[in-house]
C-alpha cells in the first residue's frame, strides 16, 4: 500500500475538528491552549497544510490525547496494521516514518520506526517543555543536528536527548539508515 499524505491529513483533519467540536471549542480556543495558530489551526481542517509531526503533536496534548490517538482513532490493539501507521514521505524513495506503538505512561511513550535515504533529512520543531528523545539506530549512519552540535551514530548506538529544542536527523553516508526513536513525554 503505498503512502498517501492526502488521506492521511483528511482523516487527521476530522479527528481535530470532531474532537474541538466535542469540547465546543473554537479554533482560536485550540490554538491558545496548544500554541499552534488560528491559521494554521483552520489549514490543518481543511486539509490544506503540510502539517509537521511537532505541530501535531501540540495539538494532541492540547486535547489530552497520545498522537496516536489524535492521527488515527480508530486503530486500536486488535486492528493496529502490524508495521504501524506511515506518517511522513521524505524527498527521496526510501525515507518515511512509521508510528509504532503508543501507550500512555505518566503522559505518553510512542515507538517510532524512521528510514531516511542517503542526502535526505528530517528537520524538527522543538516538542513541549519536558519532552526527550531516545534514538536506537540499527543500520547506517544517523547524524544529529542540535543547538549544541552534531554528533554521528552509528549502527549499535543510542543517544537520549530533550526535544523541546530544535533538531534534525539527517543521513549523510552513502547506505540507507533506520533507527529506532522513542518519544517521553
Amino acid at each position: 500500500m503505498s503512502f498517501d499524505p492526502r488521506k492521511l491529513l483528511g482523516s487527521i483533519s476530522q479527528n481535530i475538528v470532531r474532537n474541538r467540536r466535542s469540547k465546543k471549542w473554537s479554533q482560536q480556543d485550540l490554538a491558545d491552549r496548544s500554541d499552534v495558530s488560528r491559521r494554521m489551526i483552520g489549514m490543518i481542517e481543511g486539509g490544506e497544510s503540510n502539517v509537521s509531526l511537532a505541530t501535531l503533536g501540540h495539538i494532541a496534548a492540547a486535547f489530552n490525547l497520545t498522537f496516536s490517538e489524535l492521527v488515527n482513532d480508530h486503530v486500536t490493539a486488535e486492528n493496529r496494521p502490524e508495521k504501524g501507521i506511515q506518517l511522513w514521505q521524505g524527498g527521496r524513495p526510501g525515507t518515511k516514518v512509521d508510528l509504532l506503538q503508543s501507550f500512555p505512561a505518566s503522559r505518553t511513550v510512542e515507538l517510532w520506526k524512521w528510514t531516511i535515504a542517503p542526502g535526505d533529512r528530517y528537520q524538527g520543531e522543538p516538542d513541549l517543555p519536558g519532552y526527550r528523545e531516545m534514538v536506537y539506530v540499527i543500520r547506517g549512519e544517523l547524524t544529529l543536528e542540535m543547538d549544541g552540535g552534531t554528533q554521528t551514530l552509528k549502527a549499535g548506538d543510542s543517544l537520549a536527548f530533550p526535544s523541546d529544542r530544535p533538531y534534525a536527523f539527517a543521513n549523510s553516508g552513502k547506505g540507507s539508515l533506520s533507527f529506532i526513536l522513542n518519544v517521553v513525554a
